[in-house]
């Protein structure tokens, strides 16, 4: 009331004392930048199991950010928890992966099983891909990931004293530079190799971004570069989409490979940082980049290029390159309106070079082998080699090698040992959970850029998930249409509303596919980002090669 008494206390929720001196202990040194919010709350989700509010509101002080701004940050990640109020015992939380591959080899049993199990301490949650699609079904224990997975194996792993992720083996700094490492990265600090050099030879192999989108990495490096200074690097090691895991494949076995690309990209197109944005799924594989950059640092690879290394916390919209900004940032991952695009205002209003993890492997070996090594490996007018993901009904499941161009049929005969026993190829998926579903007539297309959409597919990130004639393909979209539904970001109507609509009218016995396909058109027209513009493709594709099953 006007002229009345004033409030004892400034509005808001008040920090406790205790919460203040806890986190402090905490973020201890550490920078308490804007930027490093989303680090700072996986302090505390890892010390303390959850998020309790009473910590967020001292978080918020010490950051110098409102109450606000970080319960909304804390609230969009899958990964973290809020408990508003003390934290609870603590538990070990156990993520049942869920998605399409996982599903086919009995994730939902396993689910049950895990639920209805004496597991004391454990809470049992499902959760969307974890980049194991080759050993599944996937569960991860903590931080250890276990994949296959069964009852006795997620036993095993809460009863070890700390379920902690396990690594690969893998060359160290040393042994990287012993078999002829870095040294294309000197010649570029040398004024050796320019600019002009690298993507010429770029552009002659026909390299191109590799995580889903396919743009010529020379044509991008170069936008970048013409950028007015100072510009930043983002690499997008967040792999999200269900059937993907080539990059987690390079990341664990040849991780130098992947650092020197990145730093030769950073040297020519002139960047004064590069950042790293890895899934949180991913445990192992941090904990060997923290190794690694720090002992390109003490060696002085860097070369003054600061290399920073930021966690994840489950969001499939932070593949999106914006979203993924964002997200470094320390805020939501909602994707950006364009333009201006990120090579023009990126990170930090930067210009900002974007790159995946497999685009940037390849980097050292076209410009030391040669553009034509490259390049003449594609078939059917396509050029270079890619690395498939093979998942689902095939013998040999994992990453594969094989030429760029190669047909779906050619990679389950040559590479993935043929079908599973039992199991007649009926069908799959060409690029993830967004790249559509063709059936077994139409196996003998290209795998590559441009071939599959007259067909109402694409390759995408190459994650190729094979069906057979024991799998449901309706079952199949409305996981995927699920899928979607819970990593849309919410920020605009048609993704947001339209996920969860489709996913209902998917889940009725008869389908209305009239309005099911006006629901997604408009989805794919009005959807602000690649994620409501393709979650409609699964559905598409059933309604256009399969008709049978929808009668």
């Amino acid at each position: 009331m006007p002229g009345g008494k004033p409030a004892a206390t400034p509005k808001g929720r008040q920090v406790d004392p205790a919460a203040r001196v806890e986190v402090a202990a905490l973020l201890g040194a550490r920078s308490r930048a804007r930027d490093l919010l989303i680090e700072h709350l996986h302090l505390i989700q890892d010390a303390k199991g959850c998020l309790p509010t009473a910590l967020l509101a001292a978080l918020a002080e010490a950051m110098r950010l409102s109450l606000a701004e970080v319960y909304e940050v804390a609230t969009f990640y899958a990964h973290f928890e809020v408990v508003d109020g003390p934290a609870p015992a603590p538990s070990t939380v156990v993520r049942v992966c869920d998605s399409l591959t996982c599903a086919m080899m009995g994730a939902a049993r396993l689910h049950a099983a895990l639920a209805n199990a004496d597991l004391t301490g454990a809470k049992i949650v499902r959760a969307p891909c974890m980049g194991a699609c080759d050993k599944a079904p996937a569960v991860a224990v903590g931080h250890r990931q276990i994949a296959p997975a069964s009852l006795d194996a997620v036993r095993r792993a809460l009863a070890a004293p700390s379920p902690e992720p396990v690594p690969v083996s893998h060359p160290d700094l040393a042994a990287y530079r012993a078999a002829g490492g870095y040294r294309t990265l000197a010649a570029c600090r040398a004024g050796q190799l320019t600019l002009d050099a690298v993507t010429a030879a770029l552009d002659t192999a026909g390299l191109r971004g590799l995580g889903g989108a396919g743009f010529p990495t020379a044509r991008k490096w170069r936008l970048v570069a013409a950028q007015p200074g100072p510009r930043l690097m983002v690499v997008n090691a967040d792999e999200g989409e269900p059937g993907t895991f080539k990059d987690r494949h390079y990341l664990e076995r040849d991780p130098h490979r992947f650092l020197e690309g990145a730093l030769i990209a950073a040297t020519l197109v002139g960047v004064e940082a590069v950042y790293i944005y890895l899934r949180d799924e991913y445990p192992a594989i941090r904990q060997t980049l923290i190794r690694e950059i720090a002992a390109l640092e003490a060696a002085g690879l860097s070369g003054g290029v600061r290399v920073h290394l930021r966690r994840g916390a489950g969001a499939y919209i932070c593949g999106e390159e914006s979203a993924l900004i964002e997200s470094i940032e320390g805020k939501r991952g909602l994707p950006r309106n364009r333009p201006p695009y990120v090579a023009q205002v990126g990170l930090f209003g930067r210009p900002t070079l974007v790159n995946n993890v497999e685009t940037l492997c390849w980097v050292r070996d076209i410009v030391e082998r040669g553009p034509a090594w490259f390049a003449d490996q594609g078939r059917r007018g396509a050029k270079g080699v890619r690395s498939f993901s093979l998942s689902g009904r095939v013998r040999e499941p994992g990453v594969k090698l094989a030429p760029a161009g190669i047909t779906a049929r050619e990679l389950i005969d040559a590479y993935g040992g043929g079908m599973a026993p039992g199991h007649a190829f009926r069908a799959y998926l060409p690029g993830g959970a967004s790249g559509g579903i063709l059936p077994a007539a139409l196996a003998d297309l290209p795998l590559e850029f441009g071939a599959l959409e007259p067909y109402g597919c694409f390759v995408g990130s190459h994650a190729v998930i094979v069906l057979s004639d024991q799998d449901d393909l309706r079952a199949a979209a409305l996981n995927l249409m699920r899928f979607f539904e819970d990593e849309s970001c919410g920020q605009c109507t048609p993704c947001r509303v339209g996920t969860e609509k489709a996913a209902a009218l998917m889940a009725r016995p008869d389908w209305d596919t009239g309005l099911l396909d006006e629901l997604i058109r408009t989805m794919a027209d009005a959807s602000i980002c690649g994620l409501g513009q393709a979650a409609g493709n699964p559905v598409r594709a059933l309604l256009r090669h399969f008709p049978e099953v929808l009668r």
